[in-house]
């Protein structure tokens, strides 16, 4: 009976937004934009802006996201990050509910919500991986390209159907600047330079532009391409280090929900008493309590490090 109530519930919610012409995916963005959007009273942006005030967690996590999105060339698929967001909020509740645990749906509900942003975290760091791997490679053609003909210009328009996005639409910006807006090598290298969040592709972009003036100057752009190799390697070494702790956590909290239904088999009253009663709800919903604060507590002193050369 209940399931048919949650049925008829989720069948309501979706007549209405066809009903209404709304958009699944704009409504949770506009609502979890004005989390972070609201207005603030100057005293609060004073504290904010010199840390004496820190944002709360989901406004510090919604922040944060949208950044590494930024960064990533991501930033259209925060929509569906919140609607999944909203999605896992309501899917906790609807297992809470199936449980019959009333202390349980506060805590799946909130925790959940969080799953869609811990996830964009957890892959960020292999996606600009992918990013430096294939910046890599397009500094290495070009650089190479670059030596040989002493034209920036030509270099990128040989080898421009060799890269990948994102990093190729940042040089086909480059091409269309340089044809279309300004023929000024310098001013387009420098609105090049600004593209690319990485201190080793600004610092290629340094050594380019001094090479419009003095061609002598190329010989440096060799030795700034190699520094990606050596971070790529020194970064896969930090990375395995960091990565222990968080593979163990996981193991530990499988083996602890994994638990619940092994003692169904192991020992049936104990699972009735921790499932039906007044005193095991509680425990269950401590211990949801418990799991999701951690993992937040995890992901954050697992956070990987970048090494900088």
């Amino acid at each position: 009976m209940l399931i048919l109530y949650l049925l008829s519930a989720a069948g309501i919610i979706a007549g209405l937004f066809i009903l209404l012409k709304i958009s699944p995916l704009e409504l949770t963005n506009n609502i979890f934009k004005s989390l972070t959007d609201k207005p603030r009273s100057i005293k609060d942006q004073i504290n904010e802006a010199t840390n004496k005030k820190k944002p709360n967690y989901l406004k510090r996590e919604i922040t944060e996201v949208q950044e590494i999105l930024r960064m990533t060339d991501r930033t259209d698929k925060f929509p569906l990050v919140c609607s999944a967001s909203l999605g896992f909020f309501i899917l906790g509740t609807v297992v809470a509910v199936l449980m019959d645990n009333a202390f349980l749906i506060p805590v799946l509900a909130v925790g959940m919500m969080f799953f869609p942003f811990w996830y964009i975290k957890l892959t960020a760091n292999h996606f600009k991986k992918d990013i430096a791997a294939e910046l890599e490679t397009a500094l290495s053609i070009i650089t190479t390209a670059y030596l040989r003909n002493e034209d920036i210009l030509t270099a990128v328009e040989e080898n421009i159907d060799y890269l990948n996005p994102p990093i190729k639409n940042v040089f086909s910006e480059f091409l269309m600047s340089m044809k279309v807006i300004n023929a000024d090598s310098a001013l387009a290298i420098k609105a090049l330079k600004s593209k690319i969040e990485n201190e080793v592709f600004r610092e290629w972009c340094d050594a380019l532009a001094a090479c419009q003036s003095d061609r002598n100057l190329k010989s440096t752009l060799t030795p700034i391409v190699s520094k990606l190799s050596d971070i790529r390697i020194v970064n896969a070494e930090l990375d395995l280090l960091v990565f222990e702790p968080r593979k163990e956590f996981i193991i530990m909290v499988f083996l602890l929900i994994g638990n619940i239904p092994l003692m169904y088999f192991l020992n049936k009253t104990w699972y009735e008493l921790l499932m039906f009663s007044m005193v095991g709800k509680i425990i269950l919903a401590i211990t949801a309590v418990v799991i999701f604060v951690s993992t937040a507590f995890v992901l954050k002193i697992t956070k990987p490090i970048e090494f900088r050369r």
